[in-house]
């Protein structure tokens, strides 16, 4: 009985983005007792776009394009735009979509993840796609898999927690490299939502921050004390702010601005 009452759970709040289709897609994932692909459109969006289900990817999927957490204004548009944290390219999408003049870098460490943002992203000539963690140093350090969901994966450096589970090694990077491999002179938007790695990248921003007109970045001050702190700190040159949906946004320029 559980099982069908968790069925029927998944089935319906797929449902309510993707009508039946997308209930039927939530069934036979579970017929299957593994997640399956499904195809979906986006608004604005000309090219399909992937997600598994059961997963997190559908939540991400109404964060995006259904509640528009990117929905801010940017005059005159962004001409690059890197995307920290990119899990499965959605986010890349609606900016490419919504600027198809922008350079768009998209940096995501999660295999699983990395390999369906390559997919999502092939159509898009203009997103480039970086398998690495954004961090304070050019080293490896851990991958963790907390327990909920593709978007949730966190990186560290030493043992995780007792509840945790480590997934290996991954590549991190600085945004200092970032800058120079792809030979950036100005970031028009960093987006950043890294699951409380922000405390480190924003611990010392006087390599970089300089070329950063605007940041929007999820904060997860519940997960790691002191992200909130390091992220003002490293901030302190860009002053306009304003909070949208669950980003916090500031600008140098003030060309970033709500809706």
């Amino acid at each position: 009985m559980k099982r069908v009452i968790k069925v029927l759970k998944d089935a319906t709040r797929i449902w309510r983005f993707f009508g039946l289709y997308g209930g039927f897609h939530s069934v036979l994932a579970h017929w299957k007792g593994t997640a399956v692909l499904m195809k979906v459109a986006g608004p604005g969006v000309t090219q399909p776009i992937f997600l598994r289900v059961p997963s997190s990817d559908v939540q991400t999927y109404g964060q995006v394009f259904r509640n528009l957490e990117y929905g801010f204004s940017v005059e005159p548009p962004p001409e690059t735009i890197v995307d920290a944290g990119a899990n499965v390219g959605l986010a890349s999408i609606y900016f490419a979509a919504k600027y198809p003049q922008a350079r768009i870098i998209a940096i995501e460490p999660e295999s699983s993840n990395y390999e369906l943002l390559k997919k999502n992203v092939a159509p898009y000539r203009n997103i480039q796609t970086l398998n690495a963690a954004l961090w304070n140093e050019n080293a490896l350090i851990d991958l963790i898999d907390p327990g909920v969901g593709h978007f949730g994966f966190i990186t560290a450096q030493g043992a995780p927690a007792a509840s945790s589970s480590n997934l290996g090694k991954v590549r991190a990077i600085t945004m200092d490299r970032v800058i120079d491999d792809y030979g950036l002179d100005k970031i028009d938007i960093l987006k950043i939502d890294i699951e409380g790695s922000e405390k480190e990248v924003f611990a010392d921003t006087s390599a970089w921050i300089k070329k950063v007109d605007s940041v929007v970045i999820e904060l997860h001050e519940y997960l790691k004390s002191g992200c909130e702190q390091s992220f003002y700190k490293g901030t302190c040159g860009l002053a306009n702010e304003f909070k949208h949906g669950e980003n916090f946004c500031v600008s140098r320029s003030g060309r970033l601005k709500p809706h």
